[in-house]
C-alpha cells in the first residue's frame, strides 16, 4: 500500500469523506507560492529570535525557578531583555502574572493614564472584553470609574482610517492612543505594520508627546516587522497567542519605551516595586522555548488561515481576509449568515482537536461579552488561541473567527473537519459543486 493510500485511509478514520479530502487537496495545490512566502518570513523571524537570545547570552541557568517575591530572578530579567531585543523596544515586561491579553492591555492602559486623561481609539470600537476595561460598558474598576475619558473615531466604510476626524479628535487631554491591530469580533481588515506606522506618524505630527499603544495580539511574527519598528511606544500581547509558541502555559507581555513599561510594572505589582518582584515559578524554560518556536508555529497557523479562506470562499461564503489578500494576523473570519453555520464550524474544529475531541461546544454566556459566544478549542493550554481554535458571538451576521494550529497539518485537518461537519449538517448543500470543482479545476 502506498503512502497516499494510507493517508487517505487515515483521513477517513478521522471522519473526512473522500470528496471533502479531494476538494481540500485541490485547494492546497493552488497555494504553493503563498506557503513558500510564509516560510521565508518565518525563516527571517527565526533568525531574529535566535539573535535576540544569543545577544543576551541565554543559558540553562535562566531556566531555574524562583518563588515568593522573585527577587533577582535572572531568568525572568533576561527573558525580558530578549523580548526587548526581538521586538526592538527599550524595555519589556514579560510575566506569568499577566494572565491574558486583556489583562496586559488593562495594566498598560491603567499604568499610563491618570484621572482627567483621554484615551482615543482611532480604529473604532475595541475588542469586546476591553469595553468593560475602558468603561464603554459600565463595570466595577473600569478606567471610566477612575476619571479617564474615552473617545473613538470609527473607520471609514472601506476599513481605512478617517484621518480628518482623527485630527479633530486629538486635543489637549488626549494622553494615549490605542490601536488594535487585529479585527477582534469585527470582520474588518487587519492593519499591516506599514499602515500602523502611517497612523502613528500622523498622530505624532499633531501631538508628539501622545503615547501610541498597539494591541499586537495575533500579529506577532506574521510580518518581518513589528509596530515598535514603526514608532509604537508600547506593544502588548498574550503569551498563549503567537509569541508563546504553544508552550507558554500563561502570561502576557508589554514591550516599548522604558518609562511606559515601568509605569505598567508599577500597576502590575505595586508602586515602588515594579519589575523587581514577580517569581517565574519554574516556567521560564517554556517561555524561552515557546518564543524560539513561535515563528514556525505562526507560519503553520497562517497557512491554515489562508487554506480556510480559499476553501470557504470557493463555496460562496464571505471571508476576511479574502483568498488572495496579504495577511497581517493569524485570524480568518468567515461569515455564515446563520447560527447553524457558526455552531457547525466550531463543532468540526473541536472534533479535530487532540484534547477533548469528543466534546460538543455550545454557545454560552461568557464573562466580558454582550451576547452568547461559542468557543472550540481542544487545547493543551486552556484558552490558547495559537492552538487550533474557533469562536464567535451568536449574533448577526453570524461570523466565526478561526485561528491557530501548532502545525500546518493540524490546521488543515481542522478546516477539513469543519467542512465535513457543515456538509453532514446540511449547512453546505452544494456538495455537487465541490465534486465539480475537484473534477474540472
Amino acid at each position: 500500500m502506498d503512502i497516499q493510500t494510507e493517508m487517505n485511509q487515515m483521513y477517513g478514520q478521522l471522519g473526512i469523506s473522500a470528496q471533502v479530502l479531494e476538494y481540500g487537496r485541490r485547494v492546497e495545490e493552488t497555494l504553493k507560492e503563498r506557503f513558500e512566502a510564509i516560510d521565508r518570513t518565518a525563516e527571517y523571524n527565526q533568525m531574529k529570535v535566535i539573535k535576540g537570545m544569543q545577544d543576551n547570552r541565554v543559558s540553562d541557568i535562566h531556566f531555574a525557578a524562583t518563588t515568593g517575591y522573585g527577587y533577582n530572578d535572572l531568568g525572568r530579567d533576561t527573558l525580558e531583555d530578549v523580548y526587548a531585543s526581538v521586538f526592538h523596544g527599550e524595555s519589556a515586561l514579560v510575566r506569568p502574572q499577566l494572565i491574558s491579553g486583556t489583562h496586559a492591555l488593562h495594566v498598560a492602559l491603567s499604568g499610563n493614564l491618570r484621572p482627567g486623561d483621554e484615551l482615543l481609539s482611532p480604529v473604532g470600537k475595541p475588542y469586546d472584553t476591553l469595553e468593560e476595561v475602558i468603561g464603554i460598558r459600565d463595570s466595577v474598576g473600569s478606567l471610566k470609574e477612575y476619571g479617564v475619558v474615552y473617545r473613538q473615531v470609527d473607520l471609514k466604510p472601506d476599513g481605512t482610517f478617517d484621518y480628518d476626524n482623527i485630527a479633530r479628535a486629538i486635543n489637549e487631554r488626549t494622553k494615549l492612543v490605542t490601536i488594535q491591530r487585529s479585527k477582534g469580533y469585527d470582520p474588518r481588515p487587519t492593519f499591516s505594520v506599514k499602515q500602523i506606522g502611517e497612523l502613528i506618524a500622523f498622530v505624532k505630527q499633531i501631538k508628539p508627546e501622545v503615547i501610541c499603544m498597539v494591541d499586537n495580539c495575533y500579529g506577532e511574527f506574521v510580518e518581518t516587522m513589528e509596530p515598535t519598528d514603526v514608532g509604537a511606544d508600547m506593544i502588548v500581547g498574550s503569551l498563549i497567542k503567537n509569541p508563546g509558541g504553544g508552550l507558554a502555559p500563561i502570561g502576557g507581555y508589554i514591550v516599548g519605551r522604558k518609562d511606559c513599561v515601568d509605569r505598567a510594572s508599577y500597576r502590575l505589582s505595586a508602586p515602588g516595586l515594579g519589575k523587581e518582584v514577580g517569581a517565574s515559578l519554574g516556567i521560564n524554560q517554556q517561555l524561552y522555548q515557546g518564543l524560539f518556536l513561535s515563528p514556525t508555529v505562526v507560519a503553520g497557523a497562517l497557512k491554515g488561515a489562508i487554506f480556510a479562506a480559499n476553501v470557504y470562499e470557493r463555496l460562496g461564503f464571505s471571508v476576511v481576509p479574502n483568498s488572495t489578500e496579504s495577511r497581517h494576523d493569524i485570524i480568518q473570519a468567515i461569515t455564515f449568515g446563520t447560527p447553524e453555520g457558526v455552531i457547525g464550524f466550531c463543532k468540526g474544529i473541536q472534533a479535530a482537536a487532540p484534547v477533548d475531541s469528543y466534546v460538543t461546544p455550545e454557545p454560552w454566556d461568557m464573562p466580558g461579552y454582550d451576547s452568547q459566544v461559542i468557543m472550540a478549542a481542544g487545547a493543551f493550554v486552556q484558552g490558547s488561541s495559537i492552538e487550533l481554535s474557533a469562536d464567535g458571538p451568536i449574533k448577526p451576521p453570524y461570523v466565526v473567527y478561526f485561528q491557530g494550529g501548532l502545525t500546518w497539518y493540524h490546521a488543515k485537518l481542522g478546516i477539513l473537519k469543519s467542512l465535513q461537519e457543515l456538509v453532514n449538517d446540511g449547512v453546505v448543500k452544494n456538495l455537487q459543486e465541490i465534486l465539480h470543482f475537484c473534477i474540472h479545476s
